[in-house]
Parts: C-alpha cells; sequence; structure tokens
C-alpha cells in the first residue's frame, strides 16, 4: 500500500512539475539544464516503483496502472459512469445527457382580422375582431432507451384543453405513439400550425371535424417512404364526464382507423410528394350529439359560419385523401383533395369535398421551405436581423374550395382566393398577414333573400413558437 501510494504521489509530482507555469522572469540555460536532470531523475523513479509494485502484485489480481495526471483532473472525472450534462438553444434551453434531454415548449399566436359584412347580412360576428389564437406552454424530451414524451397545454376559444399529450417509443424507422394526437388525415392538417403557408389550415380540415383524438399509432419512416396508422377513441373534451350528456355512462364517443401513405422521392435539388389517406370512423350517442359540417369565413376570430349542414344524425364517417407536393430551391407546390361521407341513421348518406391547390416563394436569398417525414416544416432564415440580413420573406398564393352539398343536404359551397405575406426576422418568430376574396352559393340568407355572395377577409398574426 505505500509503495502503490508513492508510486501515485512521484506521478503527481511529475505532473506538477511539468505543468507548473513557469517563472515571471527568463531561466538561464544551466537552470534548465538542472531543470532536466530533476525531470529524468522523477521518471526514473516512477519507472522503478512502477515495475516493483507489478512483481509484487498477488497472482490474478489485476495489474497496476498509472494513473494519467491529466485524467485524474476534477473536469475530467466522470461521476457515476453519467455523460456530461450539455446545454442547447433551440428556442429555449434544451438540456442532454447522453441520449436523455428536456425541452421546454412554447407558443403565442395573437390575430387581428376583419371581414366584411355583404349589404342585407346583419351578423355581429363580422367585422373586426381579435383573439389570442393560441396560448401553448408544455415540454418535450427523452427517457433513454428510445423513450420519449411531449405534454402541451392550450389556451384557446377561452378554456385549456391538452394538444399533444403523448409518449413515445423509437427505434430505427419505427415510432410509436400513445396518447393524444393528431390522427394521419392530411398533409395541411399535420403541418404545425406555425409552420404553414397561411395563417388557418385548408376549409375542409375544420368542415370535416379533423382534430387530435386520444389513441395508439405506429409510423414506418426509411429514405423516401413514410407509413403510417393507427386507432383512436375521441378527443379529450368528448372523453370528459361533463360530456356524457343527461343519461350520462358513454365516455367513447368514438373509435376510428386512419392511416396514410407518402412517397417522397428528392430528384437533384428537387423534392417531390406524393401520399393518400384513408379514414374511418364510427359514432357513439348518435341521437345525443347530431354533427354539422360547417366553416368560418376563414379566420377563427369571427364565430359566423356562412356555410354549413343542419346537423345530421351520423352513424359513421370514412374519407381519403390525396396530396401532392414539390419543393425546388424557393419555389413549392402544394395540393390536396379529400372525400368526405357520412352515413346517416335516418335517411342516405352525404358525399362532401374540400380540397386546395398552393404556390408559393422565398423572396429571400437561399431560404426555402424545410420538409421532413413527410411534412412541411418550419423556415430558418439564412439572413436573419441582426446578422446581417432582414430574416426570410415568403409570398404565397392558394385556391380553397369547399362543398357541403349533396342531394337533400344543402350546406353550401366557397371558392377562397388567398394571399398571405409571411415575413421570419428570426427562426421561431413569424409575422402573418393575409387577404381573402371568398365567393358562397347557398350561404346564410340576406334580407333580399339571396344566398349567393361574396365577402373579403383581412387577417394578421404574430407568432412565437420555441
Amino acid at each position: 500500500m505505500i509503495n502503490r501510494l508513492a508510486a501515485t504521489g512521484s506521478a503527481a509530482v511529475l505532473a506538477l512539475a511539468i505543468a507548473a507555469p513557469t517563472q515571471a522572469r527568463p531561466i538561464s540555460a544551466e537552470e534548465a539544464t538542472l531543470l532536466r536532470e530533476e525531470v529524468r531523475a522523477l521518471k526514473a523513479t516512477v519507472e522503478r516503483l512502477e515495475r516493483r509494485l507489478a512483481e509484487s502484485e498477488p497472482e490474478g489480481a489485476a495489474p497496476y496502472v498509472a494513473a494519467s495526471p491529466v485524467a485524474s483532473l476534477p473536469e475530467a472525472a466522470d461521476a457515476g459512469n453519467a455523460a456530461p450534462l450539455k446545454m442547447e438553444w433551440k428556442g429555449s434551453p434544451r438540456m442532454v445527457q447522453g441520449d436523455r434531454a428536456f425541452k421546454v415548449k412554447g407558443r403565442i399566436q395573437a390575430d387581428a382580422n376583419y371581414v366584411s359584412a355583404p349589404d342585407g347580412l346583419d351578423d355581429p360576428g363580422l367585422g373586426f375582431s381579435s383573439e389570442f389564437r393560441r396560448i401553448r406552454l408544455g415540454g418535450e424530451g427523452k427517457l433513454g432507451s428510445g423513450v420519449g414524451y411531449k405534454l402541451e397545454l392550450e389556451l384557446s376559444d377561452n378554456s385549456v384543453d391538452l394538444v399533444d399529450t403523448f409518449v413515445t417509443y423509437e427505434s430505427g424507422p419505427f415510432l410509436l405513439t400513445l396518447g393524444n394526437q393528431n390522427p394521419f388525415q392530411s398533409l395541411d392538417e399535420l403541418t404545425g400550425d406555425t409552420s404553414g403557408s397561411f395563417m388557418e389550415r385548408a376549409a375542409f380540415t375544420d368542415a370535416f371535424n379533423f382534430e387530435r383524438r386520444l389513441g395508439i399509432s405506429a409510423q414506418y419512416r426509411r429514405g423516401p417512404v413514410v407509413a403510417q396508422i393507427g386507432a383512436f377513441t375521441d378527443d379529450i373534451g368528448a372523453l370528459a364526464n361533463d360530456s356524457d350528456g343527461p343519461a350520462g355512462g358513454d365516455e367513447n364517443n368514438s373509435f376510428s382507423l386512419d392511416g396514410r401513405l407518402v412517397y417522397a422521392p428528392q430528384i437533384g435539388e428537387t423534392q417531390l410528394h406524393f401520399g393518400g389517406s384513408m379514414h374511418w370512423r364510427k359514432l357513439g350517442r348518435v341521437s345525443e350529439d347530431p354533427l354539422r359540417y360547417r366553416q368560418r369565413p376563414f379566420v377563427h376570430s369571427t364565430n359566423s359560419r356562412l356555410i354549413g349542414t343542419a346537423p345530421l344524425m351520423v352513424r359513421q364517417e370514412s374519407s381519403k385523401g390525396l396530396e401532392l407536393g414539390v419543393i425546388h430551391g424557393p419555389f413549392h407546390a402544394v395540393a390536396e383533395g379529400h372525400w368526405f361521407r357520412a352515413e346517416r341513421i335516418d335517411a342516405p348518406s352525404a358525399r362532401f369535398w374540400g380540397g386546395y391547390a398552393e404556390v408559393g416563394y422565398f423572396l429571400t436569398e437561399g431560404d426555402m421551405r424545410p420538409y421532413e417525414h413527410g411534412i412541411f416544416g418550419s423556415a430558418n432564415p439564412k439572413h436573419p436581423v441582426g446578422a446581417g440580413g432582414i430574416g426570410a420573406v415568403q409570398f404565397n398564393l392558394r385556391y380553397d374550395y369547399l362543398d357541403l352539398n349533396d342531394g337533400a343536404v344543402y350546406g353550401g359551397t366557397q371558392d377562397a382566393y388567398l394571399a398571405a405575406l409571411v415575413w421570419t426576422p428570426v427562426q421561431y418568430l413569424r409575422f402573418n398577414v393575409n387577404y381573402g376574396y371568398i365567393e358562397y352559393t347557398g350561404a346564410t340568407a340576406l334580407v333580399d333573400g339571396r344566398t349567393d355572395y361574396a365577402v373579403q377577409v383581412f387577417g394578421s398574426r404574430f407568432e412565437l413558437d420555441f
């Protein structure tokens, strides 16, 4: 033991002799020679002690290895064999330790909008309106061994709801998700609301009641192929006890199966997107919860719906969608169509249709629309404000169509012509200005009985997402 301590002490002395800072005054050649001789003597002493220790180790014992002076420094120590804790910046601090991580998430969206009211329509919901579209706070992280999670609370429509709230397991190209999540119903629906080309998604996504639901899903993502499938019950609001109705006792109002397949090859510098989806949903408590299919005049801050069906006794829904997209440098184009069928218990099925076509272009050099795993992402300006640039500026045009008429069901139609100017001065912050001209047929009747007319919409939003 004494010999081992002596060897360790000698190694420490040698390390200090080597690492000690030189004196402020220059040393003479004679002093340098003496120091070199002392270092050589210390090295020889350490080597003799190590040989004696190696010869005296009991048979079968692990051989003694002298610790490196550098490795024994406190900052190189690995307490408990844990990986070092690192901090990253992803809009907010992100802590990473090996395959574990945690990040606080948040979102703020505030709108100021205007919808023109046609002559002869006295609707207090039209005109100017403003709101906090979303205020969201939560966190996401990784627990190690492929297990992750996400939890977000959102204040919207003066109520607090759970949005993305799930646990995940990822292994290679496979991703399993359990919890409240978005079924795979549309490219525009799956693209984040702070990543979209416009303030609001296509009209059919709201009209057909696309929403997050509690369930389990599996995804396969490798190369250009994305395959997604899931089984779901209902949204969190419908599963609450206060949603049971007068009789109560039925908290599972529906069951659905959803699937989506994407093929997204990259040819040179061009990213292509081909996708399709299918959906089936069986509803419960039909007599207590008739459904309406309807839509606002683009902006969410108004509660007016100028087109929409009467309440329908729907027992089952099914739909299918097609998706096409392309990204080439600053240019992108995308189109979707969705065919929807509502099977009623007291009448023939009603069939509706919705779709859109869109083009967009970044006016700033080097910027393009991100794309990964079958959906669009948020722009990261190549030249942000404060770093010699003005951020990313994108101009988009969209034609958005919705048809809620079928046989005896008269819900109306809309043809919306939309334009958007999106400015992203720095990553995670956007300013969005939209204009829309919407033509209606079969809409809410005017005083003179007309149901065909047009409205103009002006929308603006600032949004912070981290």
